[in-house]
């Protein structure tokens, strides 16, 4: 793994002046993702999650900062935002209520006329949403959350490639801005990236920027992170399936994504 500070200057135009994590190692296979409906009840694993989330809350990088809108208890007595899980591996997604959610981030498909071309990602940072484009007009719209003010970028990208359920380390900017924060956090439940990554480059070099999951699912359709784009981990999973790598990225903001 490249650390924060060997990920080197000089990206050129559309650089990211700030951004969320290093290269993370992943595990290296998402065949355990069951496409279907299959949910498990709730247990014991989703207690674990919300403690583990509520814990982590500290973390800067790829993560909010702010807390959820209730109680640290009242989540751990009810599983708090999540109803059951999905099967994966090494871990089950957490399937989140969305109930608790605005409608307009569950994930559907919609009418779509941007000139992208079909299979594009396209983020709306000013939305908050997600736009895969779909042929005749159409395109699977996910509710996400960006970065917060002065954090955010707007450019043209490349998926250079995806992970399942990645470790996490923060950059060498986060670190300067945040000294305390820890230095590597390992797969799982409560890492900052959640189930999936799409790794973002440009001119075939990493530039730090992710699309990714969250354990934060309140913070959809806010601008709270460090920079990289987050989405509901069922959303990134279900989205990762669909794209491969080399899918071309806009994200925009005001309207354009050219810098």
């Amino acid at each position: 793994m490249k650390p924060a500070h060997e990920a080197g200057p000089g990206l050129g135009q559309g650089a990211f002046p700030l951004n969320c994590c290093t290269n993370g190692t992943a595990l290296s296979s998402a065949s355990g993702y069951a496409r279907g409906n299959s949910v498990t009840g709730r247990g014991t694993m989703i207690r674990r999650l919300l403690i583990a989330a509520l814990l982590s809350a500290s973390l800067a990088a790829c993560q909010s900062v702010r807390q959820p809108p209730q109680s640290a208890a009242a989540a751990v007595d009810d599983s708090g935002w999540y109803i059951g899980s999905i099967p994966d591996k090494p871990f089950d997604v957490p399937l989140v209520d969305r109930s608790r959610m605005d409608a307009k981030y569950a994930r559907q498909t919609v009418a779509y006329n941007g000139p992208e071309k079909p299979g594009s990602i396209v983020v709306d940072i000013d939305e908050r949403m997600l736009y895969l484009v779909q042929p005749e007009g159409r395109a699977i719209r996910y509710g996400v959350g960006v970065g917060k003010q002065g954090f955010s970028w707007r450019g043209v990208a490349t998926v250079g490639r995806k992970g399942v359920w990645p470790a996490w380390s923060p950059t060498s900017t986060m670190v300067s801005l945040k000294p305390d924060l820890p230095r590597y956090r390992e797969a799982g439940l409560d890492n900052p990236l959640g189930a999936r990554a799409l790794y973002l480059h440009q001119n075939g070099r990493d530039i730090l920027f992710r699309i990714h999951g969250t354990n934060e699912p309140w913070s959809i359709g806010e601008q709270v992170s460090s920079g990289c784009v987050r989405m509901l981990n069922e959303d990134v999973v279900d989205l990762y399936e669909r794209v491969p790598v080399g899918t071309t990225v806009y994200v925009k903001r005001n309207g354009r994504y050219r810098v």
